[in-house]
């Protein structure tokens, strides 16, 4: 075998050899959750209220994140607007319904806050009592920064 040969065969070898490395290198992932949340009572009109939601989210993964998108959810409401009944619009959520934080890097916490988790209209002027059981903060999306 010729000396070009060998060298040729060599590269090849080292090109397949470092493509195999890199394909098996552990990927990196992000990962966001929610470290606080709670929710408020806002009065919207005369005998209207409406749940707002506000907290923290923090980013545990490897990697810096963006477009982070939060939203809420009562899993307990209903879909029919009934006086004195919490309900929802389940459909799609309206920007001021979820809240976009447009970066946060790996260990950083921000806080976000969001309107419109759940309504209710009474009959009289007075806030209710308590609010609904099943309510929760989500993230539905982040994009890892690469």
């Amino acid at each position: 075998m010729s000396p070009n040969r060998m060298t040729v065969k060599a590269v090849f070898f080292f090109i397949v050899a470092s493509l195999v490395l890199v394909s098996c290198q552990e990927r990196k992932t992000g990962k966001v959750i929610i470290t606080e949340s709670e929710f408020v009572v806002r009065q919207d009109s005369d005998k209207a209220y409406v749940i707002d939601a506000r907290g923290k989210v923090k980013n545990v993964g490897d990697v810096d994140v963006k477009k982070i998108v939060i939203t809420g959810y009562c899993r307990s409401c209903g879909e029919l607007i009934n006086p004195g009944n919490w309900f929802v619009s389940e459909y799609e959520k309206m920007p001021d319904q979820k809240d976009t934080i447009s970066y946060l890097a790996v260990d950083a916490e921000e806080e976000f806050s969001f309107k419109g988790v759940a309504f209710i209209y009474n009959m009289v002027p007075e806030q209710p009592e308590t609010i609904p059981e099943k309510m929760e903060v989500v993230i539905e999306s982040f994009e890892v920064v690469e």
